[in-house]
């Protein structure tokens, strides 16, 4: 995944997305392009012509503020493509990469992950799940330690089948993976992840190719469980503290709930069998321990 004019292909892609009538300008006629023609932008932007063709082909990779937050403006940015659009256009300073770790949790953080209550599990940068909770596998069952979240979801069927929103929530997990990215793409696991997905699934080529950037914020997730029914629950990220970018993501339903009682049930289902095991073996320890408190017959 060679993104060497990320500033030329993210102006480009926002640029197909947004339609002259959405800027009030005239659509008649037939258009070889989609959404705004170059020199439109330039126009809008208050820039030449000349000089817009210069940043999309790479050939200019210095605008300033000012500029950038005009090409935002024209086209439609929210605040956090806006921010991103500014990171691209910064100068990243030539480091040399280390090699590529699997993060480790903090033990707090396991902590939490036991003791929490509710489906929860954390990922690295790239989506890749490195601590799960039994109750967040038994909710999604491809939500397992070495599996990757991008990849369940446009390579798995039974993901698809599970999320009833599967489009929107896909497209939702793509723009939060490339803000959390950033400009950073050239990790190896980023370029193997988004080579395998390009290849195997259009969907995520079509999604990939919109640059959509968006914030890590609460979402409401509706799922079709296949023991529990219906689940309409909210799926909250919190970021752990540390320079591995983990974050802890958790779902969750609104207190006394249809949606909360269900997942109090799929709890249940989850931890019943181990509490019974559990109970069953103090209650032979018990017994065994109430044999040993009686006192032996005297002869």
């Amino acid at each position: 995944m060679s993104e060497e004019n990320r500033l030329g292909n993210y102006l480009r892609a926002r640029r197909e997305l947004v339609t002259p009538d959405g800027l009030g300008l005239p659509s008649h006629g037939v258009r070889r392009v989609p959404g705004l023609r170059r020199e439109e932008v330039a126009l809008l932007a208050g820039i030449s012509s000349d000089y817009y063709l210069r940043l999309e082909q790479g050939r200019d990779r210095n605008p300033s503020a000012q500029i950038l937050d005009a090409l935002a403006r024209v086209l439609l940015l929210d605040d956090t493509a806006t921010a991103y659009l500014h990171q691209l256009a910064a100068p990243r300073p030539r480091t040399r990469r280390r090699p590529s770790r699997r993060p480790a949790v903090p033990p707090a953080t396991a902590q939490l992950l036991g003791s929490i209550g509710l489906p929860a599990f954390v990922t690295d940068r790239t989506l890749d799940i490195i601590a799960v909770n039994p109750l967040a596998t038994a909710l999604v069952p491809a939500v397992r330690v070495g599996e990757n979240r991008l990849r369940s979801f446009f390579l798995d069927p039974a993901e698809r089948d599970l999320h009833a929103d599967w489009a929107a929530t896909a497209a939702q997990c793509v723009a939060v993976f490339r803000r959390r990215l950033g400009t950073d793409v050239d990790d190896p696991r980023v370029v193997r992840l988004v080579g395998e997905l390009s290849l195997k699934s259009a969907e995520f080529r079509k999604v990939w190719a919109r640059h959509d950037v968006r914030p890590v914020v609460d979402k409401p997730i509706r799922m079709n469980h296949p023991q529990v029914g219906e689940l309409s629950l909210t799926l909250s990220k919190l970021d752990v503290d540390g320079p591995d970018g983990l974050a802890l993501a958790a779902y969750h339903a609104a207190p006394g709930s249809e949606d909360a009682e269900r997942l109090a049930l799929l709890a249940s289902l989850t931890t019943g069998p181990a509490r019974r095991r559990a109970s069953g073996a103090d209650r032979r320890t018990g017994r065994a321990e109430n044999r040993l408190d009686r006192p032996r017959p005297t002869t």
